[in-house]
């Protein structure tokens, strides 16, 4: 796995996942599965996002000194990239991301208006 474009927003990033072959190859399934209630799909999408955003916050608040703040937005967004401009479209999006953030409705200050 590695991470292609991304840009890192006040409290949500947008990235590129990119997922290689499976190393243990014993597993055939979509990365996309949908995960149960309390059983995690290991290399799964929703486990590798709910692992990133329990690590970072962790690590953020333990830096901010402020333990159990939440850090991120509830949720994410998922799609599978299915070519070359696709591919292209969608990093350019996230490139320009950025400057969208003042129009944003998850912005605090855009909220406050």
């Amino acid at each position: 796995m590695e991470l292609d474009a991304f840009t890192i927003m006040p409290n949500h990033l947008h990235g590129i996942v990119v997922i290689h072959e499976q190393c243990r190859g014993t597993l055939q399934r979509a990365p996309t599965q949908t995960e149960r209630f309390a059983r995690p799909t290991s290399n799964s999408i929703p486990t590798i996002v709910r692992l990133f955003k329990s690590a970072t916050t962790t690590r953020i608040n333990v830096l901010r000194g402020a333990p159990g703040m939440p850090v991120w937005q509830r949720g994410y967004y998922e799609h599978v990239v299915r070519n070359e401009q696709e591919l292209t479209a969608i990093r350019q999006y996230i490139q320009a991301n950025p400057a969208q953030w003042d129009e944003d409705e998850n912005n605090p200050d855009f909220a406050a208006r």
